[in-house]
């Protein structure tokens, strides 16, 4: 899974990467100090794969993995070239999800781009930019597309009519991923690569003492994260809030003293553990474990992905020859201890066929035959 962080300049993109990827990236009270995007692989938390190592004492334990591309600062205008926009906006190009960081915190200290801090103004640049640079892309799609029927060849005109469809809720300032589409649909239009089609968590960052207002109702009447909760909700996105600040000084904690830290402050996760259940649930994405004495791993797939896929994300030769899935939920699972023989014994182990869908926290055996 690759995640690109987006905003305006000087909004905390990359003190935000660096705190969760330890990557290290410039991050500097000037826009551009981030010139090419910085890549950083983040493991992502889950109990459940240490505590299958601990069982099995495997030799080789692999977690999930993230990866973040830390992209410049958008400004107005970036779909024109702005600001090396254009070379930025490649960039968002190659993600699966946007998470766009937007200032939620005063600092007189700190330029804000545009003079002052207005989250909703903010993210309506940044939305423009992209609606404007796909409406870019589907006129020259469209235009091409046109051409090509112009000899009575009627095959693209579904997806002309699609184009257009698109392209029409563009110009209204609307982005395409409020739009729903058929499955086969729906494929055609990822393809087309729009940045407004990609989904969004919204990072609110904030400073330490709006984080814990954060958790009370309403935001502790928070104005700034009213503002990107409404934004959100509106066009089915998803939003954490994090102070980008606290991230960098826990990322120099070892994982005991980032738990203190963390309940020294009054909160239970940190801001990598919300962006990873945002970004898996906004993804619609599931994770399932497989554990013996060589490795304990997981594995991210896509809800409803049945058991035969599921074995191919292992290897191909598991899908091509699947037999059966030998599987049991993590819960049941510690329920006899961690114990397969138990598990066995309490007709806990089910043997799943080919059109099993699997779930999230299944630790599967695939036998297979090739």
């Amino acid at each position: 899974m690759k995640l690109g962080i987006v905003g305006l300049p000087n909004v905390g993109k990359s003190t935000l990467f660096n705190a969760i990827t330890k990557a290290g990236a410039e991050a500097a009270n000037y826009p551009f100090c981030t010139i090419e995007p910085n890549v950083g692989i983040v493991t992502v938390p889950d109990e459940r794969v240490t505590k299958l190592h601990e069982i099995y004492n495997s030799k080789k334990t692999t977690y999930a993995t993230i990866e973040f591309c830390d992209i410049a600062g958008l400004v107005k205008g970036a779909s024109k070239g702005e600001g090396l926009g254009n070379q930025f906006l490649g960039h968002i190009r190659e993600v699966e999800a946007i998470c766009h960081v937007v200032r939620c915190f005063e600092d007189d200290n700190i330029v804000h781009v545009d003079g002052a801090i207005d989250p909703a103004r903010d993210i309506e640049t940044i939305n423009m930019e992209l609606i404007l640079s796909d409406m870019e892309i589907l006129e020259r799609r469209i235009a091409k597309t046109k051409s090509g029927m112009k000899g009575g060849n009627k095959e693209h005109a579904g997806e002309l009519a699609i184009m257009e469809q698109i392209y029409e809720q563009l110009g209204e300032g609307k982005n395409a991923r409020s739009m729903s589409f058929e499955d086969e649909d729906a494929q055609f239009v990822e393809k087309l690569g729009l940045l407004s089609y990609k989904p969004v968590i919204y990072v609110a960052n904030v400073n330490e003492d709006e984080l814990l207002e954060a958790n009370e109702p309403d935001f502790g009447g928070n104005k700034y994260l009213k503002a990107v909760k409404a934004i959100a909700d509106a066009e089915g996105s998803q939003m954490v809030v994090i102070c980008a600040q606290i991230e960098a000084e826990m990322a120099e904690l070892d994982d005991e003293e980032k738990a203190e830290f963390l309940a020294e402050l009054g909160i239970t996760e940190s801001g990598l553990d919300k962006l990873v259940k945002a970004s898996y649930s906004l993804l619609g994405l599931i994770s399932f474990l497989t554990a013996g004495a060589d490795e304990c791993r997981a594995w991210t797939i896509r809800e409803g992905t049945k058991a035969p896929q599921a074995a191919g994300k292992i290897h191909t030769d598991f899908e091509k020859g699947f037999i059966r899935a030998e599987t049991i939920a993590y819960d049941k699972f510690m329920e006899v201890g961690g114990s397969m023989p138990a598990a066995k014994e309490k007709g806990l182990v089910r043997s799943e066929g080919k059109e099993y869908v699997m779930k999230d926290g299944d630790i599967v055996n695939f036998l297979f035959n090739v």
